[in-house]
């Protein structure tokens, strides 16, 4: 009695270790992630991007969390292992459902008003920019000397350079210190 006992104990943790967690992979958020740290071989000009997109982690987060994890639970599917041109439905911070696509150069995003944002990527510029009813609004782009052109919402823009000056520098035009990270 003791064998079987045993026997069936070391079954079930085996197959306990090879099941997958309902926890889930958290694929948006690790691939956002994933990508900062090599967006660029510059670990200031990395933390500045970061600066700029640092709300973008919380979204994956919480995307992640109530909605990918879940559909990936249920269907085994990652969600996130989507293709140019494959659209994907994603819960806001509102509650509300966006409709994000994949497209070559970067993002459709559809609001549940049926509003259309695009953000997108230029190659020729190294800019990327958001553009939404017609009316373009440039977010930063690289610089040929190294160093990243940050637009600002009040119409001016700032250059920034990649070492910790530049990062502190960033810091206090976004309004985020150290301590808020």
């Amino acid at each position: 009695m003791k064998t079987r006992t045993l026997k069936v104990a070391v079954l079930i943790m085996a197959a306990s270790l090879t099941m997958t967690s309902c926890i889930g992979s958290f694929k948006l958020f690790n691939g956002l992630a994933a990508w900062n740290k090599k967006a660029t071989g510059n670990k200031f000009l990395n933390e500045i991007i970061y600066i700029v997109i640092s709300p973008a982690y919380g979204i994956c987060m919480l995307a992640d969390s109530l909605v990918l994890n879940t559909i990936e639970f249920w269907t085994g599917e990652n969600p996130m292992a989507s293709n140019i041109g494959k659209t994907k439905m994603v819960e806001g911070e509102d509650g509300l459902m966006y409709a994000v696509k994949t497209l070559k150069n970067g993002y459709e995003v559809t609001k549940p008003n049926g509003e259309i944002v695009y953000f997108n990527y230029d190659k020729k510029t190294k800019t990327w920019s958001q553009s939404a009813d017609g009316v373009e609004l440039k977010l930063f782009s690289f610089n040929d000397n190294g160093s990243v052109k940050a637009y600002l919402p009040s119409g001016g823009s700032c250059d920034l350079t990649l070492d910790e000056a530049g990062v502190m520098k960033a810091q206090e035009l976004v309004g985020i210190s150290f301590a808020q990270r």
